[in-house]
């Protein structure tokens, strides 16, 4: 059921409806649950299953690891569950891939039959919110949930069980326990983050997917000009598509009273590649911050711990959005990046003489590069592309000027969203006639039938 679809519209005017009526009741949390289980089931009943037991042992397991003197034992058991769990929907095939690729090297006449089971949408999106839950218990940052209702809202609240943000318990599970109480404002602001989303997704990121699709289809048989404004285009279609999603899930939560993260801060604006993942899927990165970067060691390792620590995070982050190696590599290029402009970064030239335009295109550049390997469908292909960008020729790479058109437009507008000219996107008929003129782009040229979101597939 995706939140651009008709049966999601008819879905969200029931369960709003009856959100309204029980908000002030003991009724509320159980209406949350079963909304959110029967949103999960529309796309298949099977995947309540993870769902279902991961929330019943990380419940339990909070709980010994709050009254038991053997806390890091029960940690350590929450967390091989949920990797365990993981693993075997999200890695399995790619583990077999790749041991079937051992055996032939070596000349072993047998092979793993991969596994044809099918990877729960939003899988990976709430095993570590489940993950992130008992590891702040066991720190003593958050106090165990004693609610089963609200411990199961908190994991699978429906506007982010798909694609997250990534939510805290510190966050999330006081909102739970509130009142639910919606006013005109909530319900005014949140359906126009909706609406923004809406728009990212329907009108853009599904609009430069078309080229995107079409370019990286076949690499082989199209030239540098076209590999480049594809990969360009690429660079804003997932922007657009995963922050996209999240406008909508806030937009959606927002109406129900209930805040979630912001989970992008105009990225293309960064002006390092640290600056970068402090606006890039914030509640991913701040997830692998705390729970990975930091206990490994963080930067309190010295140079050579640092860079190994933030070689690692930045891999098993690759690995995290997919079982395949381009993944893995889009995970290292992005630690090499940070890694080889680190010290550069804190340079008096970089950080006062530079001009910041200058550092946002170079980090942009940076960042675009390495989408080539997060969208290509294999390293063969990735490869193909770079090399092809740098040794064919400059055929026409007929350029969808709209598109180039729209993205120019989003970007002065959160260029002005973060100079001084601020003041004027906010003045009320301002944001009146931008609204009017999403809707209006959206009601001429919005196609009736809806793609599903890039991030779910994680």
């Amino acid at each position: 059921m995706l939140f651009q679809s008709l049966p999601f519209l008819v879905f969200f005017a029931v369960v709003y409806s009856g959100y309204l009526l029980v908000k002030g009741t003991r009724l509320r949390l159980p209406w949350l649950l079963v909304s959110s289980y029967v949103f999960y089931a529309w796309l298949s009943p099977l995947y309540l299953i993870p769902l279902a037991y991961a929330t019943v042992v990380d419940y339990f397991v909070a709980g010994r690891i709050e009254s038991s003197p053997r806390k890091r034992a029960w940690l350590t058991l929450s967390i091989l569950n949920n990797v365990l769990v993981l693993g075997f929907f999200k890695y399995a095939g790619f583990v077999a891939e790749n041991v079937n690729a051992l055996l032939s090297a070596m000349k072993v006449s047998y092979a793993i039959s991969p596994p044809s089971f099918l990877l729960p949408a939003g899988l990976s999106f709430f095993l570590l919110q489940s993950i992130g839950y008992t590891i702040d218990v066991y720190r003593g940052t958050t106090k165990r949930e004693k609610n089963f209702l609200a411990y199961a809202a908190f994991v699978s609240f429906f506007p982010r069980l798909l694609a997250g943000p990534i939510e805290r318990a510190n966050h999330l599970l006081p909102q739970l326990h509130g009142q639910g109480r919606v006013t005109l404002r909530d319900f005014t602001d949140g359906l126009s983050i909706f609406v923004v989303g809406y728009f990212k997704k329907v009108a853009l990121a599904d609009y430069l997917a078309i080229y995107v699709a079409g370019v990286y289809g076949s690499p082989d048989q199209h030239q540098a000009p076209a590999l480049l404004l594809a990969t360009l285009l690429f660079a804003w279609q997932i922007y657009f598509d995963f922050s996209g999603y999240t406008d909508m899930a806030r937009g959606i939560a927002r109406m129900m009273g209930i805040g979630l993260m912001l989970n992008f801060n105009n990225p293309y604006l960064a002006v390092s590649m640290g600056d970068f993942w402090k606006r890039w899927h914030i509640s991913l990165s701040s997830w692998f911050r705390d729970y990975v970067y930091i206990p490994l060691g963080g930067n309190r390792k010295g140079t050579f711990g640092t860079y190994r620590n933030l070689f690692l995070t930045m891999v098993l982050s690759g690995l995290w959005h997919g079982a395949a190696w381009t993944f893995v590599l889009w995970g290292a290029i992005h630690a090499v990046g940070n890694m080889a402009t680190r010290e550069l970064e804190r340079t008096p030239f970089y950080t006062k003489k530079l001009p910041t335009i200058v550092k946002q295109l170079f980090v942009f550049a940076m960042v675009t590069f390495a989408w080539i390997f997060f969208r290509a469908a294999t390293i063969g292909d990735a490869w193909t592309i770079v090399a092809r960008i740098f040794t064919s020729g400059l055929s026409d790479p007929k350029c969808p000027l709209l598109a180039l058109g729209l993205i120019a437009a989003v970007w002065v507008y959160q260029f002005l969203f973060e100079s001084r000219l601020r003041s004027i996107l906010e003045i009320r008929p301002v944001r009146i006639a931008l609204m009017i003129l999403l809707l209006t782009y959206l009601v001429l040229t919005v196609p009736a039938e809806g793609q599903p979101f890039i991030y779910m597939q994680f």
